[in-house]
C-alpha cells in the first residue's frame, strides 16, 4: 500500500474509482483533473490517491469550505474501491486528511457515507446529522408533458448568457438550499474558476429562465460520456411557486436525451421538499440514501 498526493495524471482512475464506489457518481477526468488543480489559496486543500502494487485503488480529499461565512468548516471524502477495503487504506487516507485539516485550522468536518460507510466514520468521531438522497432517471423512456413558459419568461442554455448573470442567482438561490453551514460568502472570482470554467458544466444543455435581463431560475447539467449530473437547479425567492424549477428541469432533460445523455442523476437533502416534489414528477427514482455526518476537530 503506498499513499501519495494526487496528480492530474491521475484523473482518469480517480474516475474510474469514484464510479466504482458510486455507481451514479457522474465526474469525468477533465472534471477530476479540474478540481485537483483548481482552488483558491484560502482552501488549502489535500488530495491524496491510495495504491494497491501501484495501482490507483482509492483517494481522499479535505479541504476549508470557503463559501461560507462559518469559519473552520471543511469538506472530506474518502473513496476506496470495494475489492480493496478492510485492508486499512482507508484509515491511513482518513488520518493523513484529518491531520491535514488540524494543521491548517479547521474547526469542523463533513462529510458523507453509504450505509456502508457509516460506521467507519462514526469509529473516528462522526455523528450523523441529516439524509441525501440520491436518484436518477432513464432518458431513455418518456418524460412527462413538458409545463407550459409562463409569460414573460424567455429559456435560453447558458451559453447564451453572462457568467455574472448565472452567478448572481446561483449565489441568491443557494442561500437557503439546506445544510449544516450557509453558503453566503461565495465570492465571483472563485465561482468562475471552480464551476463557470468547469469542462463538467455543459452550457448549452443547461437552461436558465430569463424575466428580461435578468436570470429569475436555472438548472445546470454536468455530463460525462452519457451520464448527466444535476449541478444545481435554483429559482429567485420571488419567483418561486410559479413552477419555473420545474420547467427548467423539464427542458434541460429533453435536451440531454437529445444529446444522447442515456442517464440523468441528482441529489437532494431530506429537507429540500420542493426540489423532490419535482424530481418525484419527472420519474427519477431513489439510488441511495447517504448520511450527512459531522466532526469536531
Amino acid at each position: 500500500m503506498e499513499i501519495r498526493p494526487a496528480h492530474p495524471d491521475d484523473a482518469e482512475a480517480l474516475a474510474a474509482v469514484r464510479r466504482d464506489v458510486f455507481a451514479f457518481a457522474v465526474m469525468s477526468p477533465a472534471t477530476v483533473a479540474h478540481m485537483i488543480t483548481t482552488s483558491t489559496p484560502d482552501e488549502q486543500p489535500l488530495h491524496l490517491v491510495g495504491l494497491d502494487e501501484g495501482r490507483v485503488v482509492a483517494w481522499g480529499s479535505a479541504a476549508i469550505n470557503t463559501w461560507t461565512s462559518d469559519p473552520g468548516q471543511a469538506g472530506i471524502n474518502v473513496h476506496v474501491h470495494p475489492e480493496h477495503r478492510l485492508r486499512g487504506i482507508g484509515g491511513a487516507l482518513s488520518d493523513r486528511l484529518h491531520e491535514h485539516l488540524q494543521e491548517i485550522g479547521a474547526v469542523r468536518a463533513r462529510a458523507f457515507a453509504s450505509s456502508s460507510g457509516v460506521e467507519f466514520a462514526k469509529r473516528r468521531g462522526y455523528d450523523g446529522t441529516r439524509q441525501m438522497h440520491y436518484s436518477g432517471i432513464d432518458l431513455r423512456q418518456p418524460l412527462p408533458d413538458q409545463p407550459p413558459t409562463p409569460d414573460g419568461i424567455e429559456l435560453v442554455g447558458l451559453d447564451q448568457v453572462t457568467a455574472r448573470q448565472a452567478y448572481l442567482v446561483d449565489s441568491i438561490a443557494g442561500l437557503d438550499e439546506p445544510g449544516d453551514s450557509p453558503s453566503d460568502a461565495v465570492e465571483f472570482d472563485q465561482w468562475v474558476q471552480e464551476i463557470w470554467e468547469s469542462p463538467g458544466l455543459d452550457k448549452a444543455l443547461s437552461v436558465a429562465a430569463l424575466a428580461g435581463d435578468e436570470i429569475v431560475a436555472y438548472h445546470a447539467v454536468e455530463t460525462a460520456g452519457d451520464r448527466a449530473w444535476a449541478g444545481m437547479t435554483g429559482t429567485l425567492p420571488a419567483y418561486r411557486g410559479k413552477g419555473l424549477a420545474k420547467l427548467v428541469k423539464s427542458v434541460a432533460l429533453r435536451r440531454a436525451a437529445a444529446a444522447g445523455i442515456v442517464g440523468a442523476f441528482t441529489s437532494n437533502d431530506d429537507e429540500n421538499g420542493p426540489m423532490l416534489a419535482v424530481n418525484n414528477w419527472l420519474g427519477y427514482r431513489r439510488v441511495e440514501t447517504q448520511t450527512g455526518l459531522l466532526r469536531l476537530l
